[in-house]
């Protein structure tokens, strides 16, 4: 069988490539304390799943500029998808979630209730991650804990589900073809 541009039909679904950005929420970060590893790391798994990273930044533990940088990357940059790393946890500086709370249009809590799952069968400490994804316009935020170990292991998580995600907000694939799928 041939597709639409003439070639022979894999059965695989074309893939567009997914335009990214990595936003590290650290205070030490930020001053330069601490070398950022999660960022780059995210970064670097990102691109090994064929996603093109147009944007690397690290914040403050401050709400306002966490709110800014998604805003940027989502209404200025056009990504299809912004992950976060750091900033998820209960201390009183972690305002990661209430500033993509304060950004997003819909909540897509599977996600975070998967990286909080999946993060338990290797810590239980993962439950205390207060992560949260969701949507603005046709961007998907999420985030992750700050720690290397959990953006590899959250990586592991997602990136069979991100491809998917980012077609359906782009409209490009929204009917399920096999029984059984759920979204």
């Amino acid at each position: 069988m041939s597709n639409d541009q003439g070639g022979e039909d894999t059965g695989r679904e074309s893939v567009e490539i997914i335009r990214a950005g990595v936003v590290t929420v650290s205070d030490k970060g930020y001053a330069g304390e601490r070398e950022d590893a999660s960022g780059p790391l995210l970064a670097d798994l990102l691109r090994k799943m064929g996603a093109e990273v147009v944007s690397q930044t690290i914040v403050p533990d401050e709400r306002g500029l966490i709110e800014r940088a998604l805003v940027a990357l989502a209404d200025e940059a056009h990504v299809d998808l912004v992950l976060t790393t750091g900033g998820t946890g209960p201390a009183p500086r972690d305002v990661t979630p209430e500033a993509t709370r304060a950004v997003i249009e819909r909540e897509v809590p599977g996600l975070a209730e998967a990286l909080r799952f999946e993060g338990y069968r290797k810590t239980p400490l993962a439950v205390i991650s207060r992560g949260v994804a969701g949507i603005r316009r046709r961007t998907l935020i999420v985030n992750l804990p700050g720690s290397p170990r959990a953006v590899r292991e959250g990586m592991e998580t997602l990136a069979p589900i991100l491809p998917h995600a980012i077609k359906m907000l782009r409209g490009v694939h929204t009917e399920h073809e096999r029984e059984g799928a759920h979204a």
